[in-house]
């Protein structure tokens, strides 16, 4: 009988493609040439980046917008180790992603050698498992085990570690080891008791509110979601990951809560008597002060996640195990109220403290972040940077699906939004793509646009320049004094010429005349990618904001008169 045999790298590439992958980011070094080696005849699609951090956020922004798991390979030491911010960021916000690194040959692991870093051991706080390959024959259950805990469960990324030997050895693919993932639950049952005491408090309640999160994306239980929503009339407010998972555009969405979000949705989670919370972790940028927090509702949790309930906030009922399953079953137990009376109020302070910004002046980057969601519509995928651009983004964007909205939440990971944008691109290459960054974030990964313009990818970059580290800048006003200190990016290039230097197009738009017509011009191009660079107002604020330490209750809702000062 003879062995059909092939290299471990190449088995591996198989299994991947066999699973449903489609891509590979990254970047080659001297202990993943085998693997990369394997590349050349596969058919697996290799992302060649310009960092090991971009290869991350793109495979992360191809995961959100695809809703599968995507694949990273990069090197040993240095590769690996830079890869290591865009896990924290995946696994902060529940992304499935497997991150493949090369490794130093077995018998040089621990004595220091050339590119060899523990990137396993430094992996253990961000990911949600790690392995590193010993034997080669290994490869093919390794890889499927690593692919079913990163897709199922609480979705997350998981890291494996490959010495060069292992990946250059040959191996029998007819020799097929079984998963062994001894404890490993994905998703736990639901508990029907939980789910009828939950059912019960929601049918009791006057002033009801549903806490939105990523979960519900991440579970497919929108429709679920909307059915419940639509036969009792609670209103919905979203997290930022969660945006999109209940429409912008209903009539029952608050839109945001927490530090930056809509007057109307912190002011209806302070009167409310029940939050429901599906797929929502209670962060502390929603919550504030914990112990505080809306102290006279009752709290409903459902997470897939046990870990999640009451560690940050204390719940009357929690229901366990995937949302879209537990709202299906939730449905029948759900009699309508009366909640006229309360959606009314709503209505009353949606028309009392409406989102708004100054209009007169320098541009603002609220206007275009506004005019771009009209001129693009729901069905458009944004894709955000971190900071002010991110929140205004969050506030003026509507968007009526959750993969369409993809940002940074957790981590808060500056530099995260064109490569994201170019992961989205590649991952749905019939939808438009436009990318908001900030001068800052976007100068800590511009380097892949040479990613895009190679692969031709016809994003639309919305730059805001407002030459400063907005959102640190508005604290150190607001809370410091007008002591500003590292946030000046005095310095900054001419964007047009560093985009022309990619050979992208470019627009600039200073006036708010100018807007409309500059973003259909650039909504236009499809030559590749190209950029808008908006000069917008150097310092404006983001409002409604809630002090960090404070109370929902303590929301500022227009500009101080006065900065208060730390003391």
């Amino acid at each position: 009988m003879i062995r059909k045999m092939k290299t471990a790298a190449e088995l591996m590439l198989d299994v991947l493609h066999q699973s449903g992958v489609s891509h590979v980011f990254g970047i080659p070094g001297g202990n993943s040439i085998p693997i990369y080696d394997a590349l050349t005849h596969h058919p697996l699609q290799l992302i060649l980046t310009r960092h090991e951090q971009g290869a991350t956020h793109m495979a992360d922004g191809f995961a959100r917008t695809s809703g599968k798991p995507s694949v990273v390979c990069v090197t040993s030491g240095p590769g690996a180790t830079n890869t290591l911010t865009g896990i924290l960021t995946a696994m902060m916000d529940s992304i499935p992603m497997l991150i493949i690194t090369g490794q130093s040959i077995t018998p040089n692991i621990g004595l220091d050698a050339f590119q060899e870093a523990d990137v396993m051991g430094m992996s253990f706080p961000v990911v949600k498992h790690s392995y590193r390959v010993s034997d080669p024959q290994d490869i093919s259950r390794i890889i499927r085990e690593a692919l079913h805990i990163a897709t199922t469960g609480r979705p997350g990324p998981v890291l494996v570690d490959i010495p060069k030997d292992v990946s250059a050895a040959m191996v029998n693919v007819d020799i097929e080891c079984e998963q062994d993932l001894p404890g490993y639950q994905a998703a736990p049952e639901i508990n029907i008791g939980e789910l009828e005491l939950a059912a019960n408090l929601i049918n009791a309640a006057h002033r009801p509110v549903i806490l939105s999160g990523h979960g519900v994306i991440l579970s497919d239980a929108s429709k679920a979601l909307m059915e419940v929503v639509e036969k009792m009339r609670i209103p919905v407010t979203t997290t930022l990951l969660g945006k999109g998972g209940f429409p912008d555009t209903h009539e029952l969405c608050l839109g945001l809560p927490g530090m930056h979000g809509t007057a109307y949705a912190n002011k209806a989670l302070c009167e409310s008597d029940l939050i429901v919370s599906i797929g929502a972790r209670w962060d502390d940028r929603i919550t504030g002060i914990p112990e505080k927090f809306c102290t006279n509702a009752r709290k409903i949790h459902f997470d897939i996640d046990p870990v999640e309930i009451g560690k940050i906030i204390p719940v009357d009922c929690a229901v366990i195990g995937d949302a879209r399953m537990a709202l299906e079953e939730l449905i029948a137990y759900l009699k309508p109220g009366e909640l006229k009376s309360w959606n009314n109020r709503i209505r009353s302070w949606k028309r009392s403290f409406p989102l708004k910004y100054r209009k007169e002046g320098k541009l603002r980057a609220q206007h275009i972040i506004e005019e771009l969601s009209k001129l693009a519509g729901p069905e458009a995928v944004v894709c955000t940077d971190v900071g002010q651009h991110q929140m205004w983004a969050a506030q003026f964007v509507k968007t009526d699906k959750g993969k369409n909205w993809i940002s940074s939440g957790g981590a808060g990971t500056m530099g995260f939004g064109l490569p994201s944008a170019i992961g989205a691109q590649l991952a749905r290459p019939d939808a438009t793509i436009y990318a908001i960054v900030g001068d800052g974030s976007f100068q800590m990964t511009f380097c892949e646009l040479a990613t895009a313009t190679i692969n031709k990818l016809p994003i639309k970059i919305i730059l805001m320049n407002n030459r400063y580290l907005g959102m640190v800048r508005q604290w150190q006003h607001l809370f410091y004094d007008n002591r500003f200190t590292g946030v000046d990016l005095v310095g900054n290039p001419d964007f047009i010429k560093l985009a022309s230097a990619y050979n992208i197009k470019g627009f600039r738009v200073k006036r708010s005349s100018d807007v409309r017509k500059t973003l259909k011009a650039a909504i236009d191009w499809n030559d590749g990618p190209c950029l808008i660079e908006a000069v917008v107002e150097q310092h404006d604020n983001v409002f409604p904001m809630v002090p960090a330490g404070a109370t929902l209750e303590e929301m500022i809702i227009e500009p101080p008169k006065r900065p208060r000062v730390v003391s």
